[in-house]
């Protein structure tokens, strides 16, 4: 059996970290500032996290060369996997992270607006090395639709098509992110994460609403996620990696401790 992975998430912002309510909307709270990356990350690295994500918020080419360094100086003193994702929008832009130390690269709003970029990608890196980020929403009874643009503009995706689509194109990997739940603290959204699982014979990570480690439980048994990503519990103290692990062991789940 496959072991599930914990992995937490580092949205950066000017070389910070940052977390938000909902993708940072004002009306939820904004946005409060965390700490250092690099100092964060080896803080997860010794917990035993299975892999890293970090997402440049500020997503600019401006700001690029912070992020580069952010991820150069965490594969430098980290062990574990680093996925990069944020305004990368060219076959050169991945290259360029993954010649900086990133092992995976994230895309979303630019695979969107480039489907052939996934292919592109996995065709260069391999399809283990490209995932795709899906912002998801409940717009309807029944229906999920895809996000851009950091969760502000409706595409008319509907979810589950868009990621059996991805994983098609080449995609190794798909983040599930949802938009209701994010940093709500009250739950995975179960429903659309186990379809999107049943529907892709790729990995899927779920993303948005871990609160109490039951929580984390429930989107790897029920929702059939491969893995959880989580941000506010582990930076704001609630809980270390070790702890959602050992937890996560005694329900059987199986897991790297």
């Amino acid at each position: 059996m496959i072991a599930k992975r914990v992995i937490p998430c580092l949205d950066v912002h000017n070389g910070q970290v940052t977390r938000g309510l909902q993708f940072g909307r004002a009306e939820a709270g904004g946005l409060r500032n965390v700490g250092d990356p690099v100092e964060l990350a080896l803080r997860y690295n010794d917990q035993g996290a299975d892999e890293m994500v970090f997402f440049d918020i500020t997503a600019t080419a401006h700001g690029r060369g912070t992020m580069v360094d952010v991820i150069e100086r965490a594969a430098d003193q980290c062990f574990m996997p680093l996925t990069v994702g944020g305004g990368i929008k060219t076959v050169d832009d991945m290259f360029t992270m993954l010649r900086a130390g990133a092992d995976k690269i994230s895309i979303n709003s630019s695979a969107l607006a480039t489907p052939e970029l996934i292919r592109q990608g996995a065709e260069k890196f391999g399809s283990q090395c490209i995932v795709v980020s899906i912002d998801a929403k409940k717009t309807a009874p029944d229906r999920w639709s895809v996000f851009s643009h950091g969760g502000r503009k409706d595409t008319g995706l509907d979810a589950v098509d868009w990621a059996i689509r991805a994983a098609m194109l080449g995609a190794g990997e798909i983040v599930l992110n949802s938009i209701d739940a994010d940093g709500m603290k009250t739950g995975f959204d179960l429903v659309i994460t186990r379809r999107i699982s049943e529907a892709v014979g790729v990995p899927v990570v779920a993303s948005g609403g871990a609160g109490k480690l039951e929580h984390l439980a429930e989107v790897l048994l029920e929702g059939r996620a491969d893995a959880v990503l989580a941000a506010s519990i582990f930076h704001f103290g609630t809980y270390t990696v070790g702890e959602v692990k050992r937890f996560l062991a005694e329900q059987n789940i199986p897991i790297r401790l």
